[in-house]
């Protein structure tokens, strides 16, 4: 998920976007439709206005008709009509109101005029698409079929909300649009890192996204010639280091006494293993190790580990299942082992190394005094905790390097009663 945060930010942004603005519409439709409905409902009063003339005037039933039809209603005289209406048709409004009307009397003597007042309901119906007033009383009931109104529709609404959502949804498609080339960054620079030298990040663009490509393609263009001068610096240096070592060997085999010649040979050995071993520091520190992981028995793993060390093998105890293995670099792992071995014999008072598992863990353990001071102190590169000639202080850092490029770590514990050093190889 962290992977493609500003994805997901950008399709949280899209659904917050797109949930307000259909609840804002939605918030609209409500309201709109009510206005629409109080609009056609004042209607009503127009109604009575004309039943009331109707009333004072003692009109017609022809003119009453002319009258209503003026405001595009229409009477709906067929009773059965307005039963079917009145059992199916949608509520729309419905208020009670008192109306006041009056008219004229004549007696033999005087003409007067008398109000009347009755309590009358007024509902506004919706039935097939149509809008009808039915107006009742005590005295009489009325269904009106208005020509003039129709139920609200919200077409208008829902094309105004689909023309936004869709400037919205292609907004933000253009958003993703633009952020597509850094999908393609991330794994060009995954591949970088992995060690592809010939990945190009160059791109055609004025844009931020096309700024920061040309720049890491600049950044990689420094970093190939860094590498390439690195690469030729080591194979020189290594060539003129081991040209004297070679013609010094040569040089004491012809020495005539065996004891100058055993040490002299020695002494050889050591400088090209050191030289091997700083070739094997710089590879696995600068993050450029190739590693060929492999499944080996971890068994196999400890034998190259102290054939490497050109130590006895009766010195190194091996507590260690057979069929057990692990899936690592053979090279390096047995480097790491020979390591620890080396360094276990060397301050060992017995010059014995104990090697055993204890669940996934390696452990090395030898007798010897506690360290005085904490392990990521003997890590780094050119500490050792006494002087010692055969000793450059780059043993437990070359073995740190390896293990983390194992996804492993190096601890350790110190057995009091045994009087014993344990150093550890734990997977993380």
């Amino acid at each position: 998920m962290r992977k493609n945060a500003v994805l997901l930010t950008v399709l949280f942004a899209l659904f917050v976007s797109v949930g307000s603005l259909s609840y804002t519409f939605y918030k609209m439709y409500g309201i709109n439709k009510e206005k629409h409905t109080e609009n056609i409902f004042k209607k009503y009063t127009v109604i009575m206005n004309i039943f009331r003339q109707h009333t004072q005037t003692q009109s017609s039933r022809t003119i009453l008709e002319a009258n209503l039809a003026i405001s595009q209603l229409y009477n709906i005289p067929d009773k059965e009509t307005v039963r079917t209406i009145l059992q199916q048709a949608k509520v729309l409004k419905r208020e009670g109101f008192r109306a006041v009307n009056e008219a004229l009397f004549y007696d033999k003597m005087y003409i007067y005029r008398q109000k009347f007042i009755q309590d009358m309901r007024a509902s506004m119906l919706e039935y097939q698409e149509e809008i009808y007033f039915y107006i009742e009383s005590p005295r009489y009931s009325v269904m009106l079929l208005d020509k003039e109104n129709h139920p609200y529709s919200p077409w208008k609404l829902l094309t105004r909300y689909a023309t936004t959502i869709g400037i919205i949804i292609f907004a933000f498609l253009l958003i993703l649009y633009r952020l597509r080339p850094l999908r393609e960054l991330r794994k060009k620079i995954a591949r970088f890192g992995a060690g592809d030298m010939t990945v190009s990040f160059k791109v055609k663009g004025d844009d931020e996204i096309a700024l920061i490509s040309n720049e890491l393609d600049h950044a990689q263009c420094q970093i190939n010639a860094l590498m390439e001068s690195r690469t030729l610096f080591l194979r020189n240096i290594m060539h003129e280091l081991k040209t004297p070592i070679a013609k010094g060997r040569i040089v004491t085999q012809m020495l005539e006494v065996p004891k100058q010649r055993e040490r002299y040979n020695k002494i050889f050995e050591r400088l090209e293993s050191l030289i091997n071993e700083f070739a094997l520091i710089e590879e696995v520190t600068s993050g450029f190790a190739h590693l060929q992981k492999q499944e080996y028995r971890l068994i196999d793993l400890i034998d190259g580990g102290i054939d490497m060390a050109m130590i006895d093998h009766d010195n190194v105890t091996i507590d260690v299942d057979a069929n057990y293995k692990i899936i690592t670099d053979y090279r390096l792992f047995s480097t790491a082992i020979k390591n620890m071995i080396d360094n276990g014999l060397k301050y060992s008072p017995d010059h014995k190394v104990r090697v055993y598992t204890k669940g996934r863990e390696i452990v090395f353990e030898n007798r010897g005094k506690a360290l005085t001071h904490p392990l990521a102190f003997y890590v780094e590169p050119f500490t050792k905790d006494q002087p010692a000639k055969s000793s450059f202080g780059l043993g437990l850092y070359l073995v740190d390097a390896i293990l983390k490029s194992h996804d492993m770590v190096l601890a350790y514990e110190r057995e009091s009663e045994r009087e014993a050093n344990c150093f550890i190889f734990v997977p993380k």
